[in-house]
């Protein structure tokens, strides 16, 4: 499986990489997910999430290893995880922050293998599923940074303040 994709963002490109770097922002952000720890490794973390695929459902544990570090621009990322019996996943991502006026743009690629069940159910199945996934992932970061910085998001004009009428009130 191969996704990609691009974010704005409306918070600095500083703000959004300690954001990223913060393991309680991964585990509050992604779905399912109830353990991203910082391991005695250097930029590794161990993780727990709950995955359900069409059918399969299945608690995961692996890793995360950080590489290519270059605050606060980007950095990429591998990733294993085991499901007992539903399969296993692994796969690596790069992601990048550039600032611009809004704030910042986040880009993101993904590449990733599974095998066993959850790889029998079908790529189309697994695709949506990952994108579902994604999609969660950054309407719950998008909540968490207008959390933690409400000046910055409230800056930023919404989509829809940009397309309203000035009525000269």
């Amino acid at each position: 499986m191969d996704m990609q994709g691009t974010r704005q963002l409306g918070v600095t490109q500083q703000q959004a990489w300690d954001a990223l770097n913060d393991p309680a922002v991964p585990k509050k952000c992604i779905p399912g997910c109830d353990k991203f720890e910082k391991t005695e490794q250097d930029n590794q973390y161990a993780v727990g999430m709950a995955i359900k695929v069409g059918p399969v459902s299945a608690k995961f544990t692996g890793k995360v290893t950080l590489t290519d570090i270059q605050p606060p621009s980007s950095y990429k990322l591998a990733f294993e995880g085991q499901g007992g019996v539903a399969g296993f996943g692994k796969g690596a991502s790069s992601v990048s922050l550039v600032p611009n006026v809004e704030g910042c743009e986040l880009a993101y690629t993904v590449q990733a293998q599974v095998g066993g069940k959850v790889a029998q159910l079908g790529q189309r199945l697994i695709d949506g599923a990952a994108k579902s996934m994604a999609d969660d992932f950054f309407k719950r970061f998008d909540e968490e940074m207008q959390a933690r910085y409400p000046v910055a998001a409230a800056a930023v004009p919404s989509a829809d303040a940009a397309q309203a009428p000035d009525l000269g009130w």
